[in-house]
C-alpha cells in the first residue's frame, strides 16, 4: 500500500522538447533521469522504437538520446518517452529546406518543467483563461495530438483519454472520442473523480466540460478541461459512456506536481483576481471573485527555495491518526485524498489500533451505537446525565426535533432523558444527536420494515417474436424494493436497456418492448416476504391462413373478387399475375382492411384469365388461384325462342357450391329466352331439417316441401304467384316483408334480360340445400339444380379431463366436437391459465392430431385450468368450456440416511431423515415395509402413516433376514422408497460391556456443600447389563445418594452434597461373565476456618511483625492464601493491608504514630474467605520517640563592595530653554554618597539642578539651560570601601 501523503513525481530530471526541423537533417531528443539505471522506451504513435538505420538509440549513466536520421515528412508526428510509470510526449515537426531557418541545434534546450501529455508546440503558445498570459510550463493537455496516429477502437471509445502530469496552478485537457457513425442519438458521457464524485455537479472555475461533434469523420469529441491546477486534483478519474444499448469506461490518472524555481514565487500574482479574461473586462457580473490569496502555498514555495532549489516530497502526515479520529462515514474519503488504495487491509489495521475514547463528563450512560425498531413501532432512546438538571436537546440529522403531537414525547425522570419515538416510519430512519451543554452523543436508528408480501402473482405469458412484453406483480406494500430475476439470475438496468422497470403504487411492473428467443425463460418478482415466478415462451412468428383465395369463373364485363384473411392484420402482401406483381389502375385494385386482403378486377376481359396469387410480407406463404372467363355465345334466334339457362355443366345432376359460413353467397345464372321468361327459385330442405307444413296441390312426387320465389321480369322484379299453386309457410328463410326492393333482404334474386343473381349476405348453415333454377315463357321451360354447402368452423369441444397430474406435467383428454362445421377435423390447439389469471397461454403452435396431450412446464403448487379449440380448414372453434381446476404436485422423494439403530431377538429400530424434496404437496408422512431376503411380497410394518423419522418394528420373526424399505407420502402419493443395503438378521447381538466415561468425569471431581452432583455415564452392552454402584468398596446406602439406570446410562444423583459425600466411587458393569470398571473421586469443598494463633511479633517505628498459624480445617481443599485487615482503635474501620498472601507470617507498615491498631486475618481457599477471621486481642500502640530542635550555624557573609558606575554619563547636546537630563547607573554597599560637580563646581547647593537617586539610578536635572550651562559634569559616588566617578561634556545650543 503506497504511503499516504505522498505525491507521485517523475522519473525525469530532464525532458524532451519539441522540435522543428529542416528535411534531411537529423533530429537530436535528449532525456535525463534522476538515476542512473532506468530503463527508457522511446515510441512514436504509441509503437516503440528500436535501433535501425532511421533511429539511433544511446544511453550513458543517466542521459538517453533518440537521433532520427534524414529526417522526412514522414518522419513527423507524435513521439514519447517512457521510464517506469512516467511518460513524456514531444513533437516533430518537419519545414521544407528551402524555406528553412539556419540548421537548429541538435540538443535543444530542456524544458524547464515537464508537460506530459502535450501535444507540443500548440501548447505552448496557448493562453491561460487568466489573464490572458501564456499558459505556465504546467500547463500540459492529456490529449494526444490528431496527426498522430489514433488509438484502436475498443467499445464505444475511439481514442481513450491517457494518463496526464501538471505542475500546480497549471492546465491540462483530457478528451475521449466516441464513433457516432452508427449512433441514432449523441451518447451519454459522464466524467468521475475517484468511484462516485461526478464532476458535472463541481463545474466552475476550475473545471469545465466540452463536447464537440465533427459531422465530416462522425466523431464526437468530450474534453474535461482542468485549470490552475491544484495538489488535491491530483488522483484517479473515470469517463462512461453509454448508449441505448452499449456501455464503456475508461479510467486515468492525474499527477501536480509542485512549481520550483525562484521566478515562479510572484506575491502579486496571489492577488491577481481569477474573474478577468486576457482583455481585462470582466466576464460576467454575476461571477465576480476578489482575489485570493493563498499563504499556505506561499510559505511551502518559500521553503522549497531554501532546500537549494530542489523539489522535496511534502511532511508526511499521520494519516491513521486522522482516520482513528474520523467516523466511518469519512474512511473512504480520507483514503481517496491520502492515495490509500487497500482498503480492506486499512479497515483490517484501524479494526487492530485502539481508539482514544476521552471519559464523557456530560453522560454517566450514552446512547447505544444503534438501534433498530419494526416499521409502525414505537422507540424509546435513553441516556443518563451526570447531572440531573442540565438541559437536553434532541437533534435528528442535525435539525433539532421539536415536541409536536404525539410523534415524539420527551420525558425527564431524575438523571434519565429519553426521547420516544412512535409509529416509526421510513422517514424516522435517521442519525440522532443528544445535546447536553458542548458536548453530544449520537446512534442511528434503522426502521426495519415489515416482510413484503405478493398480493397478485405474475402470469405465464406466450408472444411470438417481436411482441411487447409486460409482467405485472402487486405486493402488500407501496414504494418496496423488488428484484426482477430472469432464470436466478438478477435484471439491472446497467446491464442492458432492454429492460423497463416501472412503478405504480402497488404494482411492480417489467417490459420487454420487443421480444426475442433469448428473452424466453422462467421470470421471477423477490421481495422481502417472498417470490412470484412466471414463464414467458416465445415463438417464431407463424402466419396462419383462415380463408384462401378460390378460382373464380367470371363472364365478360363481369367483376371478379379474390379475398383471403390471414391470422396478422399488420401483415402486408403483394399480389402476382402469372408470377409478375400486379400494378393497380382504375380497373384493378387492392384493398387491405385489417386481417382481409382483397384484389377486386371490374369488367373482366379475356386477357385478365390467368393464375393470381397472393404473397405475404416474410412469410414463406403463396396462395394461389385461377381466374376462369366464360365467354357467353349469342346465336341469333327468331323471336320465338324458348327459354334456356347457360351455365358450363347444366344438367339434371346437382353441381355443390361451397360457401363459408358469414361470407357472401352469389349464384350468377345466364338466362336467355323470347319472350323473357320467367325465373322461379325453389330450395328442398332435406329430411332431417324438414319442418312440418301444408301439403302443396302440385307437389306430387316431391321428397319434401320446397321454396319458391317467382320473379317476372318487370322493371321492379315485381314478385308473382303462380296460378293454382299453394306455397304455405316457409319455415328455413322467411319471405321478406318487401322483397320488391333488390338492395333489401339478407336472401335476395336480380333479375335482368340475360341473367338472374341469387345472393344470400352471410350464408348460415340453414342456407344449405338444392336450389332449383326454373325459367319459364310460353315456348318453353328449362331447369338446372345447384347444391350449396355452407362449411363453418367446428363446435365447441366438451371441457378436457385431466388426468395422470403429475410434478409439473399432466395428461389432457377430449371429445371430438359434436359438429364439425362441414369439414374434416384437421387437428386441436390447447390453452392453460392459472386459477386467478384471466390470461389464457396457448400450448401448441402445430395442430394435436390425437385428442389427448401431456402438457409439461408447469409450476407445481400453482392451480391450472385447461381448454381446447377444434380447427378444420375454415378456422377455429369457439373454446371448449375450461377443466376442473387442478394443480400439479409430485410425490416426496426418497428419505435419506436410513439406518438400523438396533436390533433384539423380536425387534427392529430404524432412523431416517427427511427427503431432500418434499415440493408443494408438504409431508403427510412416511410407510414402513419388510420382507423377507429372497422374497418381492412386501408386508407393512404399521397400519397408516407415522410422521415421526424413527420406528421400532416389533414382532418380527427371530432369526429371520429382513429387508426394509420407506417411502415418504403426500397429497400425490408415495415417493420412491429407500432400502436397506443388506439384510438385517433379527437376532439379538452379544456386545461387551463398556462403560464411556467422559473426559470431565476422569479427573476429580470437585463440588461445593449444597450443590447437586449429577454425574452421567454412558455405556454399551448387550443384553441390558447390570449395574452396581460402591464407595470405597462398601455398596452405596442411604436415601440422600440416588441411583437411576436406563438402558444405555447411569446416572449419580445427590440432591445436595456435603463433606460425607465425599470419597472414591467404582461403577461395575456386568453381563454374564464379562464386566468393565469405572473409578470416580468425588471432592465436596467448603470453606476454610480462621486462621489460629495470631500474634504480634514486634513493633518499631511505622511497622508492626504478625505471625500467625494455618487453620485447622483447609475445608477439603488446599489453602490459597490470607487476607490481612487493619482497624484504628478510633474509628474501628477495617482496611486491606494484603490480599492472596501465601505465607503465615507478615509486617504492616506505613502505621500513624500515635495510634492503637487491631489486627485480622482471613484464609481463603477455592470455595471463598472464611467466615469468621481470627484478630488480636489488644490494640498494638505506634510510640512518638523524643526529638529536638537544634537550629543549624551558617556563617555570615560579606556582601560590602566598592562604588562602580554600571551605566555612564553620555555626551549631549541640548537646545538652550529646554530641561536637560544626564542619567548614569552606580553600585556599592554600603550605599554610596553621591555628589554632582561642573567644571570642577559642586552642584548641591545651586537651585537651579535637581538631583535624584532611586534603585542606583542617578539623574541630574538642569532646568532651562542657557549657554553659560555648557560644560563637563562629573559624578562621584563614595562609601566606604572606596570611590568612582564618571563624566560627560554638555553642549546648549542656542536655536537659530
Amino acid at each position: 500500500m503506497p504511503e499516504p501523503g505522498k505525491k507521485p513525481v517523475s522519473a525525469f530530471s530532464k525532458k524532451p522538447r519539441s522540435a522543428e526541423v529542416a528535411t534531411g537533417n537529423p533530429a537530436v531528443f535528449e532525456a535525463e533521469t534522476e538515476r542512473s539505471g532506468v530503463k527508457v522506451r522511446w515510441q512514436r504513435g504509441g509503437s516503440d522504437i528500436s535501433a535501425s538505420d532511421k533511429y539511433s538509440l544511446t544511453a550513458e549513466g543517466t542521459r538517453h538520446t533518440l537521433t532520427v536520421r534524414d529526417v522526412g515528412p514522414a518522419d513527423q508526428g507524435s513521439y514519447a518517452v517512457i521510464a517506469g510509470s512516467s511518460k513524456v510526449k514531444f513533437d516533430l515537426k518537419v519545414k521544407e529546406a528551402e524555406k528553412a531557418a539556419p540548421a537548429p541545434s541538435p540538443a535543444p534546450a530542456p524544458a524547464p518543467a515537464e508537460a506530459p501529455g502535450a501535444p507540443g508546440e500548440a501548447l505552448a503558445s496557448a493562453t491561460e483563461e487568466r489573464g490572458g498570459s501564456p499558459s505556465p510550463e504546467g500547463s500540459s493537455s492529456a490529449v494526444p495530438d490528431a496527426s498522430g496516429a489514433p488509438d484502436d477502437p475498443i467499445g464505444l471509445f475511439v481514442m481513450r483519454p491517457q494518463d496526464g502530469e501538471v505542475t500546480a496552478g497549471g492546465s491540462i485537457t483530457f478528451s475521449a472520442r466516441v464513433a457516432g457513425a452508427s449512433l441514432l442519438k449523441p451518447p451519454t458521457v459522464k466524467w468521475f473523480k475517484g468511484k462516485w464524485v461526478d464532476l458535472s455537479s463541481k463545474t466552475g472555475q476550475h473545471l469545465q466540460l466540452h463536447s464537440s461533434y465533427d459531422r465530416a469523420s462522425k466523431v464526437y469529441l468530450f474534453e474535461l478541461h482542468i485549470t490552475d491546477a491544484q495538489a488535491t486534483f491530483a488522483g484517479g478519474y473515470r469517463c462512461e459512456v453509454s448508449t441505448k444499448d452499449k456501455f464503456d469506461s475508461c479510467n486515468f490518472n492525474l499527477t501536480v506536481h509542485e512549481a520550483v524555481g525562484p521566478g515562479e514565487l510572484d506575491l502579486r500574482s496571489a492577488f491577481r483576481r481569477t474573474s478577468l479574461a486576457g482583455s481585462g473586462r470582466r466576464i460576467s457580473d454575476s461571477h465576480e471573485d476578489t482575489g485570493t490569496l493563498d499563504f499556505s502555498s506561499l510559505l511551502k514555495k518559500r521553503d522549497s527555495f531554501r532546500r537549494d532549489s530542489r523539489l522535496e516530497a511534502p511532511a508526511e502526515e499521520d494519516v491513521w491518526e486522522i482516520l482513528r479520529q474520523a467516523p466511518p462515514s469519512e474512511y473512504e474519503r480520507i483514503a481517496f485524498q491520502h492515495g490509500v488504495t487497500d482498503l480492506r487491509g486499512m479497515l483490517k489495521r484501524l479494526k487492530g489500533m485502539k481508539r482514544d475514547e476521552k471519559k464523557s463528563t456530560a453522560f454517566q450512560k450514552k446512547l447505544e451505537p444503534a438501534y433498530q425498531v419494526s416499521k409502525g413501532h414505537k422507540i424509546r432512546l435513553t441516556v443518563e446525565l451526570a447531572d440531573p438538571d442540565a438541559e437536553v436537546k434532541w437533534l435528528k440529522n442535525g435539525q433539532e426535533i421539536q415536541m409536536s403531537g404525539s410523534k415524539y414525547i420527551f420525558e425527564s425522570v431524575g438523571a434519565k432523558r429519553t426521547l420516544t419515538i412512535s409509529q416509526c416510519s421510513l422517514a424516522d430512519d435517521a442519525a440522532y444527536q443528544c445535546v447536553v451543554g458542548g458536548e453530544k452523543c449520537s446512534t442511528e436508528l434503522f426502521v426495519k420494515e415489515p416482510p413484503v408480501l405478493i398480493t397478485r402473482p405474475l402470469e405465464d405469458q406466450l408472444v411470438m417474436v417481436g411482441q411487447r412484453v409486460e409482467f405485472e406483480c402487486e405486493v402488500s406494500e407501496e414504494g418496496a424494493q423488488v428484484k426482477w430475476l430472469k432464470d436466478g439470475v438478477e435484471l439491472t438496468r446497467e446491464e442492458t436497456f432492454k429492460y423497463r422497470f416501472k412503478k405504480d403504487g402497488r404494482r411492480h411492473h417489467l417490459i420487454i418492448n420487443e421480444a426475442t428467443l433469448e428473452d424466453a425463460g422462467h421470470y421471477t418478482l423477490r421481495t422481502s416476504g417472498g417470490q412470484a415466478l412466471a414463464e414467458l415462451i416465445v415463438q417464431e412468428k407463424k402466419l396462419e391462413v383462415y380463408q384462401s383465395i378460390a378460382d373464380l369463373t367470371v363472364g365478360a364485363k363481369d367483376q371478379a373478387v379474390f379475398k383471403c384473411e390471414v391470422s396478422d392484420e399488420n401483415v402486408r402482401g403483394v399480389w402476382l399475375k402469372n408470377g409478375k406483381e400486379l400494378v393497380p389502375d382504375s380497373r384493378i385494385k387492392v384493398s387491405h382492411i385489417g386481417r382481409v386482403h382483397k384484389l377486386t378486377i371490374d369488367d373482366v376481359t379475356p386477357a385478365d384469365e390467368a393464375d393470381y396469387s397472393f404473397v405475404p410480407e416474410g412469410f414463406a406463404c403463396n396462395l394461389s388461384a385461377k381466374l376462369h372467363f366464360m365467354e357467353v355465345k349469342i346465336d341469333f334466334v327468331p323471336r320465338q325462342e324458348p327459354p334456356k339457362i347457360h351455365l358450363d355443366c347444366p344438367g339434371r345432376k346437382p353441381d355443390t357450391i361451397v360457401v363459408v359460413a358469414g361470407n357472401k353467397l352469389r349464384l350468377d345464372v345466364p338466362i336467355s329466352g323470347d319472350p323473357a321468361p320467367t325465373v322461379i327459385w325453389q330450395k328442398s330442405i332435406p329430411q332431417k331439417n324438414k319442418v312440418p307444413a301444408g301439403p302443396a296441390p302440385d307437389a306430387t312426387g316431391d321428397a319434401g316441401a320446397s321454396d319458391e320465389w317467382v320473379f317476372d321480369k318487370k322493371p321492379l322484379q315485381t314478385l308473382s304467384k303462380p296460378a293454382g299453386s299453394d306455397w304455405g309457410p316457409f319455415p328455413q328463410v322467411p319471405l321478406p316483408p318487401q322483397l320488391l326492393c333488390e338492395t333489401e333482404g339478407r336472401v335476395r334474386v336480380e333479375t335482368t334480360k340475360d341473367r338472374s343473381i341469387f345472393t344470400v349476405e352471410g350464408a348460415e348453415k340453414e342456407d344449405e340445400g338444392v336450389y332449383t333454377v326454373t325459367v319459364k315463357n310460353p315456348v318453353g321451360e328449362d331447369q338446372v339444380n345447384l347444391t350449396v354447402k355452407v362449411i363453418d368452423v367446428p363446435d365447441a369441444p366438451a371441457a378436457p379431463k385431466i388426468s395422470n397430474v403429475g410434478e409439473d406435467s399432466c395428461t389432457v383428454q377430449w371429445e371430438p366436437p359434436a359438429y364439425d362445421g362441414g369439414q374434416p377435423i384437421l387437428g386441436y390447439i390447447l390453452e392453460r391459465k392459472k386459477k386467478k389469471s384471466y390470461r389464457w397461454m396457448r400450448l401448441n403452435f402445430d395442430l394435436l392430431r390425437e385428442l389427448s396431450h401431456e402438457a409439461r412446464r408447469m409450476i407445481e403448487g400453482v392451480v391450472y385450468e385447461m381448454r381446447v379449440y377444434a380447427v378444420n380448414a375454415i378456422g377455429m372453434s369457439r373454446p371448449s368450456p375450461a377443466s376442473q381446476p387442478f394443480m400439479p404436485i409430485g410425490p416426496p422423494s426418497e428419505p435419506t440416511h436410513l439406518a438400523v439403530e438396533d436390533v433384539s431377538d423380536t425387534t427392529v429400530s430404524l432412523k431416517w431423515r427427511p427427503p431432500e424434496r418434499v415440493g408443494a404437496g408438504g409431508l403427510d408422512g412416511y410407510s414402513v415395509e419388510y420382507c423377507r431376503e429372497g422374497c418381492s411380497e412386501w408386508t407393512a410394518a404399521l397400519q397408516g402413516l407415522t410422521e415421526r423419522t424413527s420406528m421400532l418394528v416389533k414382532d418380527l420373526p427371530t432369526g429371520a433376514r429382513l429387508l426394509f424399505r420407506v417411502r415418504a407420502h403426500n397429497m400425490a402419493g408415495p415417493g420412491a422408497p429407500v432400502a436397506t443395503k443388506e439384510a438385517v438378521t433379527v437376532q439379538e447381538i452379544l456386545q461387551r460391556p463398556r462403560l464411556q466415561l467422559p473426559r470431565h468425569l476422569r479427573q476429580t471431581i470437585q463440588r461445593k456443600v449444597g450443590e447437586p452432583v449429577n454425574l452421567l455415564i454412558p455405556f454399551q452392552g448387550k443384553p441390558r447389563p447390570q449395574v452396581t454402584w460402591t464407595k470405597e468398596g462398601q455398596p452405596l446406602a442411604g436415601e440422600e445418594v440416588s441411583i437411576r439406570n436406563s438402558a444405555t446410562d447411569t446416572i449419580l444423583f445427590i440432591r445436595a452434597a456435603c463433606r460425607a459425600h465425599s470419597g472414591t466411587y467404582q461403577v461395575t458393569l456386568r453381563i454374564e461373565n464379562m464386566e468393565d470398571k469405572a473409578t470416580l473421586v468425588l471432592q465436596i469443598v467448603d470453606k476454610p476456618s480462621p486462621p489460629q494463633d495470631i500474634r504480634v511479633v514486634e513493633a518499631w517505628g511505622f511497622n508492626v511483625a504478625l505471625e500467625w498459624t494455618p487453620p485447622q480445617d483447609d475445608g477439603n481443599t488446599e489453602i490459597w492464601g490470607y487476607t490481612v485487615q487493619k482497624a484504628d482503635k478510633k474509628t474501628m474501620e477495617w482496611f486491606t493491608v494484603l490480599e492472596h498472601y501465601r505465607r503465615t507470617h507478615c509486617v504492616v507498615s506505613e502505621l500513624i504514630i500515635g495510634n492503637g491498631y487491631y489486627f485480622r486475618v482471613f484464609s481463603h481457599n477455592m470455595v471463598g474467605p472464611s467466615d469468621k477471621a481470627a484478630t488480636t486481642k489488644e490494640p498494638v500502640f505506634i510510640p512518638k520517640p523524643g526529638i529536638t530542635y537544634e537550629p543549624p550555624n551558617y556563617k555570615a557573609l560579606d556582601f560590602s563592595e566598592a562604588p562602580s558606575f554600571t551605566r555612564p554619563l553620555v555626551n549631549r547636546s541640548v537646545i538652550a530653554g529646554y530641561n536637560a537630563i544626564l542619567c548614569c547607573a552606580v553600585r556599592g554597599s554600603p550605599k554610596p554618597k553621591i555628589s554632582w560637580f561642573k567644571n570642577g563646581l559642586d552642584l548641591g547647593e545651586d537651585a537651579r539642578f535637581r538631583m535624584f537617586s532611586k534603585q542606583g539610578v542617578l539623574t541630574l536635572e538642569i532646568r532651562k539651560p542657557c549657554p553659560f550651562d555648557g560644560g563637563i559634569y562629573v559624578c562621584r559616588a563614595t562609601n566606604l570601601q572606596g570611590e568612582a566617578q564618571c563624566e560627560c561634556r554638555l553642549e546648549v545650543r542656542v536655536p537659530q
